[in-house]
């Protein structure tokens, strides 16, 4: 994200159905990067724009990078534009020194989440952290 396309990334939008799951805009999410130092917000863009907002994080609690705050603009959706996000960032996380874990969250009743989630190799660790379930996909084993 830059310093001229940060007010992009705040008007992004889901659909309507989507917000029970995910930010209404993505002002909330450039919020909690401001705010919260856990996380870092990234413009997601296609051909120059600004189509979305993913946000990554590290925990030296549980020694893992989290991936969150993925929104796709509304009129975006379905052209795999936040699967290639998500693949993007989780190239780039994995290829961090201390990087062993990539994890992620997502409301139970949000399948569509679920399966792209699935998809990409992340599964469930059991753990459930603010009425969402947490998956994680291992990184590496090596020290």
């Amino acid at each position: 994200m830059t310093e001229d396309n940060w007010r992009a990334v705040a008007d992004v939008a889901p659909r309507d159905e989507q917000r029970a799951f995910v930010a209404a805009l993505g002002a909330r999410y450039l919020l909690l990067s401001m705010r919260e130092e856990a996380w870092n917000s990234l413009a997601v863009c296609t051909d120059g724009h600004v189509v979305g907002h993913v946000m990554w994080g590290f925990d030296p609690a549980d020694g893992a990078h989290w991936l969150g705050g993925l929104l796709i603009d509304a009129d975006h959706q379905g052209q795999g534009i936040g699967r290639a996000a998500l693949r993007t960032l989780m190239r780039w996380l994995s290829e961090q020194p201390d990087c062993r874990e990539l994890r992620l969250s997502y409301h139970p009743a949000n399948h569509a989440s679920a399966r792209l989630y699935a998809s990409l190799g992340f599964t469930p660790t059991g753990e459930v952290e603010d009425d969402e379930i947490v998956t994680a996909l291992p990184v590496r084993t090596d020290g």
